[in-house]
C-alpha cells in the first residue's frame, strides 16, 4: 500500500509542477499582448507554486515507496514463516531439505527461522541435525527429562532450548 501511496504523491508532484509551468508558460507568452507575467514572474511562479510542491511530494513519495517496500519484504518473512510453521504442526515432521525447496529458502534461513519461531514462543517441539528433521510436540509430550529420539537424559542449553548430551537432538520449549 505504501508504495502506491508513494508512487501516486510522485506523479500528482509531477502534474502539478507540468500545470504551474504550463500556466505560467502561457502567461508570459501572452505578455507581450497584453496584461500578462513577466519572465521573472513566470520563473517566480514556477519556483514557488511548481517546483516547490514537486520537491515537498517526490520527497515524500520517494520514501512512501521505499517504505513500502521494505514493509513488504518483512510481510514475506512472516508468511514464509507461517508456512514453515503451518508445515510442521500439519505433518508433525518436516525435512530441512523440503522446507527450504518448498519456501524457496536456504537451508541456513530455514534453521533462522525455527529459531525466530521459537524465540517469539511459536514453536515447540525438537530438531535433529544429524537427520536434519524437524519435529513438533505437544507441550505435555515434551515435560518428561527423557530424549523424544533416544531416551536419554536432556540438560538445558539456554532459554527454550534443551540439548540431548548422546545424540544431539535439540528440543524448542515454549517459554513461559
Amino acid at each position: 500500500m505504501g508504495r502506491i501511496i508513494g508512487i501516486v504523491l510522485i506523479v500528482a508532484g509531477l502534474l502539478i509542477c507540468g500545470v504551474v509551468a504550463l500556466f505560467m508558460g502561457v502567461g508570459a507568452l501572452a505578455a507581450g499582448e497584453g496584461p500578462g507575467v513577466s519572465r521573472a514572474g513566470a520563473i517566480l511562479g514556477i519556483a514557488l507554486f511548481g517546483v516547490a510542491p514537486l520537491l515537498i511530494l517526490g520527497g515524500v513519495g520517494v520514501f512512501m515507496f521505499i517504505k513500502g517496500g521494505q514493509e513488504a519484504m518483512e510481510m514475506a518473512d512472516v508468511r514464509k514463516k507461517e508456512r514453515l510453521l503451518g508445515m510442521i504442526q500439519a505433518a508433525g515432521k518436516v525435512s530441512l531439505a523440503s522446507a527450504a525447496i518448498e519456501l524457496k529458502m536456504t537451508r541456513d534461513q530455514v534453521k533462522n527461522a525455527i529459531l525466530d519461531l521459537v524465540n517469539q514462543g511459536l514453536f515447540s517441539g525438537y530438531t535433529n541435525w544429524q537427520e536434519q528433521m524437524f519435529y513438533s510436540k505437544d507441550l505435555s509430550q515434551m515435560q518428561t527429562t527423557k530424549c523424544p529420539n533416544c531416551g536419554g537424559q536432556r540438560e538445558a542449553v539456554g532459554k527454550g532450548l534443551v540439548k540431548c548430551p548422546y545424540c544431539g537432538v535439540e528440543l524448542f520449549l515454549p517459554q513461559s
